[in-house]
């Protein structure tokens, strides 16, 4: 074992004649350093988030501030964005689409073709006549086709044909109407047969239906007239479908798109003359 060196007492002094302090506990020193230390950190730490928090909020406030015009406008006017093209509607998308071609069932309905996106533009209206003139009272007419003059509409089989009408009664009854104001628009044309049914365009072929009430039956069966060169003929546009006209093809009646052309212009004019006796 080691010899145990011997240790002066404590209430002496040591050989050099100092002697330990014993009035006051060890490290103390130490501790109120540390917790200087302590608190000027927590003191760091807060003033850091109290100026973060400060600079955070004035930048949001900056942000929600509106924005000015640049120099060439007078100072202090707030800007508004300018609204998009893309925003505003277009013609045509609210438009419905036609009822399918009549058929005994509602199933095996035929869908209808889609409108054509670019067509060319009808021509203006006459200047000495309204685009769409009030509709005379109700009286027996029948509609005789410009280019075929020998040849009125007639209800054949549910359709709408352009046919020679001989002397019979049934003939002459099936090729007379009543033209009354346009269900949809009254300042339009509507068309009623002898035995009450209305003409209307389905999968944009003329037709003779029943009324069933509804606003698509109602805009199927307005036709508006336009008048475009001479006054004495008359072509009846579509009202839920603009840019569409009845003509003749194969002698069917049908709602065709507008074409600049002779042949469109002869086929979709028509001449209204009293029913024939």
């Amino acid at each position: 074992m080691s010899e145990e060196k011997s240790r002066p007492p404590q209430d002496r002094p040591w050989e050099s004649g100092w002697a330990p302090d014993t009035t006051r506990a060890p490290g103390t020193r130490r501790l109120w350093l540390a917790g200087a230390l302590a608190l000027a950190t927590i003191t760091a730490c807060v003033t850091a988030i109290t100026v973060m928090n400060s600079e955070a909020e004035e930048a949001e406030s900056r942000a929600a501030e509106p924005t000015t015009l640049s120099g060439s406008a007078p100072g202090g006017l707030i800007s508004f964005a300018t609204p998009s093209e893309s925003g505003t509607s277009k013609p045509g998308t609210h438009r419905r689409h036609p009822s399918p071609t009549p058929t005994t069932s509602a199933s095996t309905a035929t869908p209808s073709p889609k409108p054509e996106k670019k067509a060319p533009k009808p021509p203006k209206a006459s200047p000495t006549s309204s685009r769409h003139p009030k509709p005379p009272a109700s009286t027996g007419i029948s509609i005789r086709s410009v280019n075929f003059p020998d040849r009125y509409w007639r209800v054949r089989d549910g359709y709408v044909r352009l046919d020679q009408t001989g002397s019979g009664s049934g003939q002459r009854e099936d090729a007379t109407f009543q033209r009354v104001a346009g269900l949809s628009d009254p300042s339009c044309y509507s068309f009623t047969t002898a035995d009450g049914r209305y003409l209307r365009h389905r999968s944009f072929v003329l037709v003779a239906d029943k009324n069933d009430g509804s606003a698509l039956f109602r805009q199927d069966a307005t036709f508006c007239p336009r008048v475009w060169s001479r006054s004495t003929t008359v072509s009846l546009e579509s009202v839920n479908y603009p840019g569409r006209f009845l003509r003749h093809r194969n002698f069917q009646l049908r709602l065709d798109p507008f074409e600049n052309s002779h042949q469109y212009y002869s086929d979709a004019s028509f001449q209204i003359v009293s029913a024939r006796g």
